[in-house]
């Protein structure tokens, strides 16, 4: 572009100068001097002639130079618009997943962002650099796009701060679901607030998403309980297991093997009983199990 400009300038000098007299304009020649103007005016016209010629070309250059532009420019706007569609694209589902399964995304960002808030930190806020000078539209699109990186982000750190996901990966009978059931021991009907897998005796169960093991031991009805504590107000609970592979205190990740299923406490056969509470309340799992399955 500074090129370009350049060109510009020196054809708008080169144009002035041939519609000018050129200094060429001759007094009255005295007697003997006929040859000598002769020859200044030769010469007069082969410079004109040079500089018509130069700044043809000069105008050339310069409209090749504003397709290069052009194309450059389409190029440019070609790989803009694939870049935005593609972010849009991927946080679109991953804010569905939040709003299915109750979780409302932007108080959720908000939350994440105020915990990588710190100078230097991965959330940072990011900036093409303009160098001081008034920013052109495509740097202001780029720093659009960086924003909406910087917001993708904070969307893939909130979902790996949620419990999304099958506490188990081996085949097993989905066998009871979230709502109100017949009780399976007295017959009459009472709230089952989580959901039922049943599965081989010692079947792996794993955390569902990252957090801290708040609870480790028997508990009545419960038989032998694992309760993790995620991130915004949520918790997991894993009962009826044979054997507990995680202490209280303790941090897991989600896809650690905390439990073996069993048939401990309150129990007809060897299953997992799985809940997942917001705020101490309960809420269907499925929709979180559903949910990553559609993203993931």
């Amino acid at each position: 572009m500074k090129e370009r400009e350049g060109v510009r300038e020196r054809l708008a000098g080169l144009e002035a100068e041939i519609n000018g007299d050129g200094g060429t304009r001759l007094a009255s020649s005295a007697p003997g001097q006929t040859d000598f103007m002769a020859e200044v005016l030769e010469r007069t016209a082969q410079e004109r002639d040079l500089i018509e010629a130069n700044a043809q070309a000069a105008i050339g250059r310069a409209r090749e130079l504003e397709i290069e532009i052009e194309l450059m420019q389409e190029r440019n706007d070609r790989i803009f618009r694939q870049l935005e569609e593609a972010l849009t694209i991927s946080v679109e589902p991953l804010s569905k997943m939040f709003r299915r399964a109750g979780l409302p995304p932007e108080q959720m960002i908000e939350t994440v962002r105020r915990g990588y808030s710190g100078q230097g930190g991965p959330l940072t806020p990011i900036s093409f650099s303009t160098r001081g000078e008034e920013p052109n539209p495509d740097e202001l699109r780029t720093n659009r796009l960086l924003n909406q990186l910087d917001e993708l982000n904070l969307y893939r750190i909130a979902a790996e701060r949620v419990p999304l996901g099958s506490p188990v990966k081996a085949a097993v009978r989905f066998t009871s679901g979230f709502g109100t059931r017949r009780d399976p021991k007295t017959g009459g009907r009472r709230m089952h607030n989580g959901l039922d897998f049943a599965g081989s005796h010692g079947t792996d169960i794993f955390a569902t998403g990252d957090g801290v093991v708040t609870q480790a031991g028997w508990q009545s009805g419960f038989g032998r309980l694992v309760v993790i504590q995620h991130d915004f107000g949520i918790e997991t609970r894993y009962a009826h297991n044979t054997r507990i592979r995680v202490k209280k205190g303790q941090r897991v990740s989600r896809g650690d093997h905390i439990a073996d299923m069993g048939s401990t406490g309150r129990s007809t056969g060897t299953h997992l009983h799985y809940e997942i509470r917001v705020n101490k309340r309960p809420v269907n799992p499925m929709t979180y199990i559903k949910a990553a399955k559609d993203v993931f």
